[in-house]
């Protein structure tokens, strides 16, 4: 692999995700908005992070908080103005920065006027733009197909003496994004966007953009250990209600649109169903999307077995260039009580980690300041996910606090829509910024060393290997060589170089190795 001065932007970019409900208040009214991050994007610059991606604020009834679309086109009066937004674009772009938008094409909400009208009539013009279905002879459901968010997938709706799917809240139904008018409008919106100046689309659950016609049941998938799992999706095997070829089309259709604005990019949202990786290789193929992540490996448990196995699943997607890597987002518990069990070192590993793996990868708002987990009492709780499975599931409120901007309160009298814990204001940004040692320092400075290494920025990756909690690989462009090691356990370990030189590892130690077999430590 050799050095291209004209690779895309997003080649081993790193993307900032904003989840704007939550980065920062402007106007003291509890709730995120557009001009919070528009008068925060010079924080954001000085992280040395390439782009950010802004999580949904089209208008929307909230119930999923903003991943519930009601008008694809519309800025929510919660997050402000188009004007903010068009505001927002173009401070971005004068500090050098990309802007993704998070487009929700899978769903909308049950308020959007496309939903209303086909609800209404099963004759008009809008009848088949969602996925409806009739009832079994004895009133049940078309099958057994279930939300992730708990019970049956199909909801009734009267008018049309039909169910229609949803794979999530009963307020978000499926469009039928088959049906060549509902794709075409949908692309619209994008078209909409992109000609307002966004440099991509960061898709959601692009796994359930297709399902099966003929609406067969998913076979059973019992639990190994013969546990019942908290939640019930666990219990089938998705092989109809999601992860149909027929959504390679449809990427085909969002491709041929970014493609008519040069210098876009598609990033999807892959689930953590088996086979993640190698549908990211598929799923970014030529024509199709240009990045896809997956949660899959946020679900293990951190250990050098996990990444090592991830990076051999992903030869093929790294090897094309479309892996894109997350350690954290809005779904997930934070990274630091995640992986690492809330210990600095961890979290300074797991830094240096995701940003030596090949590829771009995307950094949520809050992990630069090593944030935990927030532990939130259940009247304290939105989401309606973890409302529904407290306690054995808390849901994603965890993730979602704000911003500590300050140490003491952000905005005078302004009550947050989540709480802000105390063990977050004692990392508050702007606490940090005076410490040289802290997380946010360590994040600024190996991210601006990052930039100056096109071996890590564009590098491939070779000889992955393992010993115990070791982890290391070597990251190669042209005749330029680096050995990445790992040491991903609080005890202290040895390495061996390929000269044979052994090299000691503190606990969560993390040293790079050059072709003459000098070690140096990376200190975050």
């Amino acid at each position: 692999m050799t050095f291209e001065p004209s690779a895309p932007w997003w080649r081993g970019a790193v993307i900032y995700q904003i989840y704007p409900l939550s980065f920062a208040d402007s106007n003291g009214d509890g709730w995120g908005d557009l001009r919070g991050v528009l008068e925060h994007l010079d924080y954001v610059a000085s992280l040395h992070v390439d782009a950010i991606w802004l999580s949904p604020f089209f208008r929307s009834p909230m119930r999923d908080f903003g991943y519930d679309v009601s008008d694809y086109t519309a800025v929510d009066p919660l997050f402000g103005t188009l004007a903010d937004a068009e505001a927002v674009i173009a401070k971005a772009h004068h500090l050098g920065l990309k802007v993704i938008l998070d487009q929700v094409w899978s769903h909308t909400s049950d308020q959007h006027a496309w939903f209303r009208a086909s609800a209404a009539d099963r004759r008009g013009d809008k009848a088949d733009w969602y996925i409806w279905a009739d009832a079994q002879p004895d009133g049940t459901p078309p099958n057994n197909w279930l939300s992730v968010f708990g019970g049956s997938a199909w909801s009734w709706e009267p008018r049309r003496r039909q169910y229609y799917l949803h794979h999530f809240l009963a307020s978000q139904p499926k469009l039928n994004l088959r049906n060549p008018a509902v794709l075409d409008a949908v692309l619209a919106t994008g078209r909409f966007w992109l000609g307002r100046g966004v440099d991509g689309f960061r898709l959601d659950a692009v796994d359930f953009m297709a399902h099966d016609q003929d609406l067969q049941s998913n076979p059973a998938l019992p639990p190994p250990d013969g546990i019942v799992p908290t939640k019930p999706f666990g219990l089938q095997r998705h092989v109809h209600d999601m992860l149909h070829p027929d959504t390679l089309d449809i990427m085909a259709r969002i491709r041929a649109l970014t493609d008519q604005f040069p210098g876009t990019v598609t990033l999807g949202e892959i689930s953590s169903q088996p086979g993640a990786f190698e549908r990211i290789a598929r799923y970014t193929e030529p024509g199709r999307l240009h990045l896809g992540y997956t949660l899959r490996l946020l679900r293990g448990n951190c250990s050098a077995s996990l990444f090592e196995m991830a990076l051999h699943e992903a030869a093929d997607s790294m090897a094309g260039g479309g892996q894109c890597w997350a350690f954290g987002n809005h779904d997930v518990v934070r990274l630091a009580s995640r992986w690492g069990g809330g210990d600095p070192a961890a979290s300074r590993a797991l830094m240096v980690l995701l940003g030596s793996l090949p590829g771009p990868f995307c950094l949520y708002q809050g992990d630069e300041l090593g944030l935990p987990e927030a532990e939130l009492a259940h009247d304290q709780l939105r989401d309606p996910f973890g409302i529904a499975y407290w306690p054995e599931f808390r849901g994603r409120d965890g993730s979602r606090t704000p911003m500590p901007w300050h140490a003491g309160s952000s905005v005078e009298g302004a009550v947050p829509w989540l709480p802000i814990p105390e063990a977050h204001r004692a990392l508050a940004v702007d606490r940090q910024e005076l410490d040289p040692y802290s997380a946010l320092a360590g994040w600024r400075h190996f991210l601006k060393w990052r930039r100056g290494l096109p071996v890590l920025v564009q590098g491939g990756i070779e000889a992955i290997r393992r010993e115990g909690e070791v982890l290391s690989f070597d990251r190669v462009l042209g005749e330029e060589r680096l050995t990445c090691v790992f040491n991903l356990s609080a005890q202290p370990a040895r390495f061996t170089a390929a000269d044979g030189e052994e090299v000691a590892l503190d606990g969560w130690g993390s040293v790079f190795i050059v072709p003459e077999g000098a070690a140096c430590s990376i200190a975050a």
